[in-house]
């Protein structure tokens, strides 16, 4: 990525920064010049499907805007937790003193299931934090912009599952078009201040949520312990381009594009960085 400024002067609140996308969306928008407020639960999620993210991943985020010359205030929180979310919020804000854009990142995959199969608890889980934490996540950013009265940029990280049906994850997809209908809400509900919502929708990216053996089973169940090299063909197999995946810093582009004035006139458009999986 460039090292143009593009946000210069923003403040960005992000969720599920702790690694992967989250991580790769901190240190862009920070190279960009903006402030950052990150958080992440840090910690085992239920049903997420995915080895959890740890304290010292967060640390590690830290590290790398600094390293990059952004400021950071970061701290734990769990995103179906409104109050943690608004205190991680309202320190850096007290650090920072606005709030610009909102990257709601944050996401379980669950466990595959037949949708009509699947656990109560399971479904629970992944709305909860695939649908409700994204909401909590913009809520409490959504006054201070209001009141800043100069504008802002929300964005919600959604899924190509949210443009195309796929088997085995129905809570995913179910939260993930949910998503895009809360983003369409705020598009609405906000353009009288000026402040734009808009989704984005990966395909597969290689971070802990896709290279994790829980998930090499749900595209290989034929083996016992597949590997990655058992299941790239069928990842590849996914996308219209002849890619597995797209790597974090593409979806980065697309969120440091529509967080900066580039994008001031770019509202209620879901966006696609799916290598075409969502067209295949």
């Amino acid at each position: 990525m460039s090292n143009g400024g593009r946000v210069q002067g923003k403040v960005a609140f992000i969720s599920g920064a702790a690694r992967g996308q989250g991580r790769s969306h901190a240190v862009g928008l920070a190279r960009e010049g903006a402030d950052v407020i990150a958080f992440d639960v840090c910690g085992p999620v239920e049903y997420s499907g995915v080895p959890a993210a740890s304290a010292d991943d967060l640390a590690e985020t830290v590290e790398l805007v600094e390293k990059v010359g952004g400021r950071i205030v970061a701290g734990q929180a769990d995103a179906r937790d409104v109050d943690a979310v608004r205190e991680v919020f309202e320190r850096g804000v007290g650090q920072f003193g606005r709030v610009d854009v909102v990257v709601a990142n944050a996401g379980i995959q669950g466990l595959a299931s037949a949708t009509a199969d699947d656990s109560e608890d399971n479904w629970r889980a992944v709305l909860d934090t695939n649908l409700t934490g994204v909401w909590n996540t913009a809520r409490v950013a959504v006054p201070r912009m209001v009141a800043q009265g100069e504008g802002g940029a929300i964005l919600l990280v959604s899924s190509s599952l949210a443009l195309k049906a796929a088997p085995n994850f129905g809570a995913y997809s179910a939260a993930k078009h949910g998503v895009v209908g809360l983003m369409r809400s705020f598009a609405v509900e906000l353009a009288q201040h000026s402040i734009r919502a808009n989704s984005i929708h990966p395909t597969t990216v290689p971070t802990p949520l896709l290279l994790n053996e829980n998930n090499w089973r749900i595209f290989r169940p034929d083996l016992e312990k597949p590997q990655l090299d058992d299941v790239i063909d069928l990842y590849r197999g996914i996308n219209l381009l002849p890619v597995p995946w797209v790597e974090s810093e593409d979806i980065t582009h697309a969120v440091v594009y529509l967080a900066s004035d580039e994008a001031r006139y770019v509202t209620g458009v879901a966006l696609p960085v799916d290598a075409g999986m969502s067209i295949k």
